[in-house]
């Protein structure tokens, strides 16, 4: 082979050489094009969990009086059905955007309350439900006490939002902790029990030292009806009166077992109080103005040691039973003390 043959393979392999090099660059390029960069997968990824953590942090599930309900974490349009409840909430620190009760039976100072703290106050029906109100309010959760639900009504409240039916009745004591445990409250609300019992405890020595063993009884006025507050079921006046406050009641009804007992004019007598605090029952329907003024035109009513001593006291529903918290049963207490204890005696 001649010289100049030579040269022209060479020339010509090294040509090849170089297209299959290009050829196999270009594949790479684009087959790397066509990958997502690892530095991508991982922002993509991170936004992806980033995403459920926000939607997870917005929920929680929480049990409830009818079972497991998923709610929001931090609840903007917070409804709460029951005006007690709501006054628990605000001495702990949680401010609901609106609250359903009563106003014809709720205490002069409590509407001051929720002004004064920024919270919508809504008229709803004593006794009964009203689904369409609730739907448009557009709460985005739902508070109401469980105990006495039923199952059907919670099922219709629950379509309007989110609803937690909280497993306890409507007292201080046992409704408080359960408000405490479900909004993580739980420092706030020692501290504000603390406070409360601070002054129950103040206004007991006082009583005692004031009026000692003498008798108190608590008489109610309704409709064909009077009935007692009796001690053994501790449930909000009684707890206050006969165990915070440490009066004592008649020996007579010291066993009875009912919150209030149904008694007749007759067994009054028996009874026969140092002091009595009477309640003309007030309900949206109803009250108990009747069946005072015959109690007190009764010739038994007139006879008893308590009338006598003029050692007899009114009793406002409002603040007696729809007043119970840590605001209104401490205006409770000083008026109790305004009564039994003389004033060079008060606190």
């Amino acid at each position: 082979m001649s010289n100049k043959w030579l040269q022209q393979m060479g020339l010509f392999l090294v040509l090849a050489l170089m297209v299959v090099l290009a050829a196999c660059s270009a594949n790479a390029t684009n087959e790397e094009s066509n990958q997502q960069l690892p530095g991508e997968n991982v922002e993509d990824s991170s936004n992806i969990e980033g995403n459920q953590e926000n939607t997870n942090a917005q929920t929680r599930t929480y049990t409830d009086m009818f079972g497991e309900v998923t709610i929001p974490q931090e609840p903007e349009k917070l409804l709460v059905i029951g005006t007690r409840y709501t006054e628990y909430l605000i001495s702990m620190g949680i401010k609901p955007a609106m609250v359903a009760g009563v106003a014809s039976v709720e205490p002069e100072y409590r509407m001051d309350y929720f002004k004064t703290n920024g919270i919508e106050f809504i008229d709803y029906p004593q006794y009964e439900e009203n689904f369409e109100l609730l739907l448009s309010l557009a709460p985005d959760m739902i508070l109401t006490m469980g105990a006495g639900m039923e199952e059907n009504v919670y099922e219709q409240i629950s379509k309007v939002a989110p609803t937690v039916a909280i497993n306890s009745g409507p007292s201080m004591e046992e409704a408080m902790p359960v408000l405490a445990q479900l909004f993580d409250k739980q420092a706030e609300y020692e501290v504000v029990k603390a406070a409360f019992d601070s002054k129950a405890e103040e206004a007991k020595s006082a009583l005692d030292k004031a009026i000692g063993d003498s008798t108190v009884l608590v008489l109610r006025a309704e409709p064909n009806n009077y009935r007692v507050l009796g001690q053994v079921a501790k449930m909000g006046s009684s707890v206050l009166f006969y165990h915070q406050l440490g009066l004592t009641i008649p020996d007579k009804l010291a066993k009875e077992e009912a919150w209030f007992t149904p008694i007749s004019l007759e067994i009054l007598p028996e009874l026969n109080p140092d002091y009595i605090f009477i309640e003309n029952r007030l309900a949206a329907e109803f009250n108990g103005d009747e069946a005072t003024k015959e109690l007190m035109d009764s010739s038994i009513w007139k006879n008893l040691k308590a009338v006598q001593a003029e050692h007899v006291f009114p009793l406002d529903t409002r603040d007696f039973v729809g007043g119970e918290g840590p605001v209104g049963y401490a205006k409770l207490i000083d008026y109790i003390l305004s009564c039994l204890i003389p004033e060079e005696s008060k606190l």
